[in-house]
């Protein structure tokens, strides 16, 4: 055993006075939690913990030996007891009987299928929890406690040409080896004879996978997979150094990185391109990715051939694809325009590539091919853009291929990096039971893979706005001249939401489904320097959203000064109409269809005095609404909301707007009546002027703006929504 404090490329993280305070499945989760929070034993989703418990049998009351195994889909950084599946394991074992008994089992047939269904009749308790396709590895080795870790050191070894010898060589006779087989039932079979044969072995090296170790005690077992790990990156780097180190991974370096500025323009300029090229099936949401580790592979000699040889362990390429697209750019000779050209062309190869991928290990019952776009993009000067159907799912991609970079550089410092056969590949990406597990999915959500843009998202009808979005599935980019504001609607959704999993992306990319981002709508530069972080945050946009806006109150004559004439025009119509101008230059790039909600007023249709400069800003409003559906189109829809009386929530309506309101109407009031009371009177009096005599709230605002940016209203256009309560005076003529 290694002392803790020795340890230099693990954390000891292990508490005896926490553990002793936990039932052994809490133990259970404790161990995975530690092991998962440390990204150097296993990646996010990767990996699987198991301990072997006596449990009561609720029919009989016998003790019964169960087996506690983090189950399918799981995270053992985040895991907890609900993420784990319960089998009785003398009923795991007596499946052995059953597989044996069938005709033309053996690896890879329906035969060792057919036994992940068997796993349901061993259930422990009515455990909901579906089990994991490794539970044969932890059931058939007699270990109590088992650990199956993805980590970079050791699937590096695992990765190599020579691998077993290796193994030998690292280890010694602590670790056997296992060469590759599909994760399953065969596996588990396989290392139980494994241990049969080496009865002292408690750790197996598998084969482009990663390893299994196990022991009677689960701090012990804990140890042990610490002790493998940094063994094993201890052998990687004293050789990785002796070979020249940073200066000579990957065979050098062939070109610098570009400075931050100019690398964050050029992606600016280029991502919602990328965007709308490999969302031409299905929208995609992107991950950045420029530290000095994947800049160092990026920029190398070797990238090219590494790159294409795709990546080893099942765990990367259901993420990252087979492989992914390398573009040859140079970034201090070629300019923006021969980048988006080389792109042009590598996705065009690369679906070629992925088609033919496709044909050649396909078998008579494979499901239809995928979309053959790449999920991982590499530039040298730039580094990684990764997509996925969400932002977790993004970075998560991003964070597997920073994972896979590690394995190369590893391999590649101790001997010879393989990649795993394709036609192995192939059988994991197009397994049947992968396929059921994607069929199993819930139904994705109405604005899912679509990006958002409130403005005005800081309070009120915007605020409302971004939390009514994010519930259908949007990413939410909350914009307010109020930077604190925007970031406190964004932490709201974040807070409530999750940031996601995975541990990938670089500043403003390694965001969760919301960002707070500052802009003035009245100066074009603001603008277009929110929508480049929007690029570099989540790769594009699909919607805006805008409810800012500004009501200044007049003076006793009815009067407001020129220059807050001027603002109320600039922030009301002018914004609008910059916003759209800007927005439809990047939704030009994408080419994807996207949607513009701008918010106008019951007031411009009904002249009321006192408030002249808002009303005919708000009439200039709705035609410009008209306006941009015409120009805008067949791309974007646009649309407007008609708001009107709204007063609770409305960050319009302050105070002292409320009490000159309150004295306008002659309603009755005292000047130390609480703001809420006032507010109540206010917002009551105007639902009474209207048809359905009901307070109109942002909530009921909200759901206007979720209607227009939908396909419910696909075919709405120019358009304007009234959520006035019902004013007939505002009725069209």
């Amino acid at each position: 055993m290694v002392k803790p404090e020795a340890y230099q490329h693990v954390s000891y993280k292990w508490d005896d006075s926490t553990a002793a305070n936990l039932d052994p499945v809490g133990r259970l989760v404790y161990r995975s939690n530690l092991l998962g929070s440390d990204q150097r034993i296993t990646n996010t989703g990767g990996g699987n913990t198991s301990s072997k418990v006596i449990e009561k049998d609720p029919l009989t009351g016998k003790d019964v030996e169960v087996l506690w195994v983090k189950g399918s889909g799981g995270d053992l950084r985040t895991s907890t007891r609900e993420n784990f599946s319960s089998l009785y394991q003398d009923k795991l074992i007596g499946l052995q009987r059953i597989y044996a008994a069938l005709p033309d089992n053996g690896l890879k047939t329906p035969a060792e299928d057919s036994m992940v269904g068997m796993f349901t009749h061993t259930t422990f308790n009515l455990n909901p929890r579906a089990s994991s396709i490794d539970t044969p590895l932890h059931s058939f080795l007699t270990g109590k406690h088992v650990d199956h870790m993805h980590p970079n050191a050791i699937i590096a070894i695992a990765a190599s040409r020579r691998c077993q010898e290796l193994t030998g060589e690292i280890f010694g006779g602590e670790m056997e080896y296992v060469p590759w087989m599909r994760p399953g039932f065969e596996l588990g079979l396989a290392m139980q004879e494994i241990e049969k044969q080496n009865p002292g072995t408690r750790a197996i090296m598998m084969g482009q996978h990663g390893f299994i170790s196990w022991d009677d005690d689960d701090k012990a077992c804990y140890i042990r997979t610490l002790d493998f790990i940094e063994k094993a990156a201890d052998y990687i780097e004293t050789k990785y150094q002796a070979n020249g180190g940073d200066a000579t991974a990957f065979g050098g370096a062939t070109c610098q990185p570009l400075p931050a500025i100019e690398r964050d323009a050029t992606l600016a300029a280029i991502l919602p391109w990328l965007r709308g090229k490999v969302s031409a099936q299905k929208r995609f949401v992107g991950t950045v990715q420029h530290d000095e580790k994947i800049l160092r592979f990026v920029n190398s000699a070797d990238a090219p051939r590494l790159a294409e040889l795709g990546t080893s362990c099942p765990d990367h390429f259901l993420r990252t694809k087979i492989k992914p697209l390398y573009v040859a750019w140079n970034p201090q000779t070629q300019d923006v325009a021969q980048l988006k050209a080389l792109l042009e062309t590598g996705l065009e190869q690369y679906r070629k590539d992925y088609a033919a991928y496709y044909a050649a290990c396909k078998h008579a019952n494979s499901p239809a091919m995928r979309d053959p776009n790449p999920t991982v993009i590499l530039i040298p000067g730039i580094g990684m853009i990764a997509w996925g159907k969400d932002k977790s799912e993004s970075r998560v991609t991003a964070e597997f291929y920073n994972c896979a970079v590690e394995v190369m550089r590893g391999a590649e410092a101790i001997d010879e990096y393989i990649a795993l056969p394709q036609q192995e590949a192939f059988d994991i990406e197009y397994w049947l039971l992968e396929e059921a597990k994607l069929q199993r999915m819930p139904a994705e959500k109405e604005l899912a893979r679509q990006i958002h843009i409130v403005i005005g998202a800081g309070s009120g009808i915007g605020k409302e706005t971004a939390h009514r979005l994010v519930k259908e599935g949007a990413h939410i980019v909350c914009v307010d001249l109020n930077h604190e504001a925007a970031e406190a609607t964004a932490k709201e959704i974040t807070d409530k939401y999750g940031v996601g999993i995975g541990v990938a992306g670089s500043g403003i990319s390694g965001c969760g489904p919301a960002i707070g981002l500052r802009a003035n709508i009245t100066d074009r530069a603001s603008i277009r320097e929110m929508l480049d972080q929007v690029a570099l945050a989540y790769g594009g946009f699909d919607a805006i959203e805008v409810t800012a806006g500004i009501f200044v109150p007049s003076d006793t004559t009815g009067h407001i000064p020129d220059d807050k004439w001027a603002l109320t025009f600039n922030i009301n119509v002018t914004g609008s109409y910059y916003v759209a101008d800007e927005a439809y230059k990047t939704w030009k790039e994408q080419g994807l269809r996207g949607a513009l909600v701008l918010t106008t007023s019951a007031n411009a249709a009904v002249a009321k005095k006192g408030s002249l400069a808002y009303d005919t800003s708000k009439a200039a409003a709705n035609h410009l609404v008209r306006e941009l559906a015409m120009e805008l189109a067949p791309l974007v829809r646009v649309n407007g909301v008609a708001p009107a009386t709204v007063v609770q929530g409305s960050a319009m309506f302050p105070r002292d707007r409320v009490i000159g309101s309150l004295a306008k109407y002659n309603i009755p009031y005292t000047e130390d009546e609480a703001t809420e009371s006032l507010v109540s009177k206010l917002a009551q009096f105007y639902a009474d002027r209207t048809l359905t005599k009901a307070p109109i709230t942002p909530a009921d605002q909200a759901e206007a703006y979720f209607l227009l940016v939908t396909n419910r209203l696909s075919k709405t256009t120019g358009q304007i929504i009234t959520v006035d309560g019902g004013l007939h005076e505002a009725f069209l003529r």
